[in-house]
């Protein structure tokens, strides 16, 4: 099974939940910045698992992703930018992304807060997933960040495991 895991990144976080699901998933699995993730890639996907980080409750935009560069611009900031993150988003990449024919899982990294007040930019993957005629295999995943924005300790190991759930699901098995 041909794996693809797609990610949008600002700071690394969600590059390093992807890895993490990347290497929970297994062997002939690639792991890819958004903007290296051509729809010839995409079309030779068995699997195909898509994250982004949580921008103003919701997927990033343009606008996001320039606070998020200006944030990590300022003075005294832990913040590092990731590179390429000056690139294209998620957004945009769906919607120059053609149907799609593989299963599918969508995943995203918010703040550790309620839902409810964080928002979340995994359900709106899903659907857009859903809609480019990618079949779902497991729901809408969440990685959580400290208010500092940085990785809370356990995420990379329970990204791990949920790769390890998606690849049973992508093969039909029952995922806990």
């Amino acid at each position: 099974m041909k794996v693809l895991v797609v990610y949008e990144s600002m700071y690394g976080n969600t590059r390093t939940i992807a890895e993490a699901i990347g290497s929970g998933l297994g062997a002939d699995t690639e792991v890819l910045p958004v903007r290296e993730a051509s729809p010839e890639r995409v079309a030779s996907a068995d699997l195909l698992v898509v994250g982004g980080p949580t921008h103003v409750r919701g997927m990033s935009r343009p606008s996001s992703r320039k606070a998020a560069r200006d944030a990590a611009g300022k003075p005294a900031t832990t913040l590092t930018l990731e590179p390429g993150a000056d690139g294209i988003g998620l957004r945009e990449w769906f919607a120059s992304l053609g149907t799609v024919s593989c299963r599918a899982a969508a995943f995203d990294t918010r703040i550790d807060i309620a839902a409810i007040f964080a928002g979340r930019a995994a359900p709106r993957i899903a659907r857009l997933l859903r809609q480019h005629g990618a079949q779902l295999v497991a729901p809408p995943h969440s990685f959580l960040v400290d208010k500092q924005n940085h990785l809370l300790d356990a995420e990379p190991a329970r990204a791990h495991a949920w790769g390890e759930d998606l690849a049973r699901a992508a093969s039909g098995q029952r995922i806990s």
